[in-house]
């Protein structure tokens, strides 16, 4: 029986002390995790109603029956607690709250306005440069796709500052047309500018301009008897006219809008944000908050545009598929936010009406696509626990491998896979501490699985939680060692396995370990495909941190042996030569040359060579 009384005595308790005030207030367990998050205009209010209402929702009653402590923050008004909430839900990722799992920010397309020759690229996070971002995209092919039109249509460089100032020939991309060669001085400076311009033109949405300027400078180097330029002109109108018939102008016309649209089924909700800028549909995002299944989709998407927000910049129009309660906060918050007016409105009829109806069909097809493969896990998971015998349900699986060349750089792995699909929140590297672990398999399987369920053991923070099953790379004595490491923890009771390449290392021939038993499948099972897939992924990213660690070590420049020689200076030694094995072929005089590098500098870089 669930009782809610302790919550309510909690609060009873606090009440007093609690000022008058805007703010937010934080439900805490026993272990002192929050529980959840809430937001009031007036926090004595808002909190007496959990006091005074007998029949909370089930949802409710649980988190009052679970809470033990109350912490009260206040603000100034009623928007700044808004977006405190809406920062400390993605903080802490309280369990009885709306969660959106959204980790990554969006890209944007950047061109500098500071350089001589400015390069085009994709940008993510801290909009810290001066220059002009277009965006937001909704992934990175949308943007590359942007930036790959922009590039035949204007030629603008895309390569970094380091390769354009060490260039004695064009690279491919002047060949084949995507590029005019600043690097080596095959375009004038205005030309370059005034292609930049123009390419700023055409992604604010102004491409009929941009043809008829095109169009204009063509006839003239026609009667200039100019042929080569106006050959060139003639080949970017092409590429314009191509990209302007498959282009994704909106039939709605908006401008710069955001148009969110949620559907919800079997207790689950896919809101999809369709991102429109200078009147073009520059890409969709699919997301799966996290929510009670009783609760309703106006509540989970008034929570998700809350949230969704607090790190992002804002559109002047949002555009959802049905009413918020918190519709006039928000817009308030928002505006004060961006420093402009913002509008949230709900499409009722006319064109805007069809491009929500669209993105609730995204949403429809996307939560269906999510639950069909949410199920499927389930049954792969219910035929492996079949297969191996296993005694308990299976909703969690860790699969772990390690990566190395003759030793050096070792990296294990984690990764997991739940009944939703791959959890890269939990995945994990490990950096092989033990030296004499760092050239054998079994002991750095040993370390490896030592300190990530020592850690859960002990309930470090951080920690992650028990899986139901662990999978690892390897045969019979892999699995013999991660067994001995689990048992050495207690933790006899989780199960594991082992999957063997077969003896010429082909899949499809694997042999799999458990329990002191051989298995095998058919060839053409489900299952079997469903642990090789894992059993792939974790190898791809084992290789990828290895890599990583590999790359970083080669990258290390010998530049960083030298005292006295910080970021800057070594920017400017590798700007100025290119590499550090040019500078230690440098002459003294060449290295006092360098800009920032004065005379007792110079000498040390030159003895450290040298001597």
């Amino acid at each position: 029986m669930i009782s809610s009384e302790i919550g309510k005595e909690v609060i009873k308790k606090e009440l007093p002390l609690v000022p008058k005030l805007p703010g937010v207030y934080r439900m805490l367990n026993e272990k002192n995790d929050i529980l959840y998050v809430g937001k009031a205009k007036n926090l004595p209010n808002r909190l007496k109603s959990y006091v005074a209402e007998k029949n909370h929702i089930i949802r409710t009653e649980r988190m009052l029956s679970q809470t033990r402590k109350l912490e009260i923050t206040t603000t100034s008004n009623e928007s700044e607690a808004l977006l405190l909430e809406a920062n400390l839900i993605k903080k802490f990722k309280p369990k009885f709250n709306i969660l959106l799992r959204d980790d990554k920010s969006f890209p944007f397309i950047f061109i500098g306005n500071k350089d001589k020759w400015p390069q085009i690229k994709r940008h993510r996070g801290k909009k810290s440069k001066e220059g002009f971002y277009f965006g937001p995209f909704a992934s990175a092919g949308s943007a590359n796709w942007t930036i790959k039109m922009i590039q035949k249509i204007f030629h603008l460089r895309v390569c970094d500052d380091t390769v354009f100032k060490n260039r004695e020939r064009p690279c491919i991309l002047y060949q084949i047309k995507r590029c005019s060669g600043p690097c080596v001085g095959y375009v004038e400076k205005n030309d370059y500018q005034q292609t930049v311009d123009d390419a700023i033109e055409f992604v604010s949405g102004k491409s009929r301009k941009i043809q008829k300027n095109l169009s204009n400078q063509m006839e003239k180097a026609s009667e200039e008897l100019d042929f080569e330029k106006a050959v060139i002109l003639r080949d970017r109108i092409k590429a314009l006219n191509i990209i302007q018939s498959s282009q994704r102008i909106n039939e709605a016309n908006l401008v710069e809008a955001d148009v969110i649209a949620g559907y919800k089924e079997s207790g689950k909700t896919c809101i999809q944000v369709f991102f429109y800028r200078s009147k073009q549909n520059w890409g969709n995002q699919a997301f799966f908050p996290k929510h009670d299944p009783d609760e309703n989709l106006s509540e989970i998407l008034n929570s998700f545009i809350s949230q969704f927000y607090e790190n992002k910049s804002v559109p002047s129009a949002i555009i959802l598929s049905e009413e918020i309660k918190e519709k006039i906060l928000i817009e308030k918050t928002l505006t004060e936010k961006e420093g402009k007016q913002i509008s949230i409105t709900v499409a009722k009829k006319g064109s805007k009406l069809k491009v929500v109806n669209q993105a609730i069909k995204n949403a429809k097809d996307s939560l269906n696509r999510k639950l069909y493969e949410s199920q499927n896990n389930k049954e792969l998971f219910d035929q492996i626990a079949k297969k191996f015998n296993l005694e308990t349900s299976i909703n969690l699986i860790e699969v772990y491998d390690n990566s190395h060349i003759q030793g050096t750089n070792s990296v294990g792995a984690l990764i997991a896979y739940g009944d939703e699909g791959f959890i890269k929140k939990r995945y994990r590297k490990f950096n092989i501490k033990n030296k004499e672990n760092e050239q054998d398999d079994y002991g750095m399987m040993r370390e490896v699985l030592s300190r990530r369920f020592k850690r859960a053991v002990q309930e470090k923070d951080n920690s992650l939680s028990f899986p139901d099953l662990v999978m690892v790379d390897g045969g019979k004595g892999q699995y013999s060692v991660a067994r001995e490491s689990l048992n050495e923890l207690g933790l006899h009771d989780i199960p594991i396995i082992a999957i063997a390449k077969g003896k010429f290392r082909n899949s499809g021939n694997e042999t799999f370990f458990h329990n002191g038993k051989e298995f095998k499948f058919s060839k053409n099972d489900p299952t079997l495909f469903f642990l090789q897939r894992i059993r792939d992924e974790s190898h791809r990213f084992a290789i990828s941190a290895h890599r990583a660690k590999r790359k970083k070590g080669i990258s290390k420049s010998l530049l960083d042996q030298i005292e006295g020689i910080g970021a800057i200076r070594k920017r400017a030694l590798l700007n100025h030569f290119g590499s550090a094995r040019s500078v230690e072929s440098a002459s003294l005089d060449e290295i006092k040359s360098v800009e920032g590098v004065e005379e007792k500098v110079a000498k040390k870089i030159y003895n450290f060579f040298h001597e």
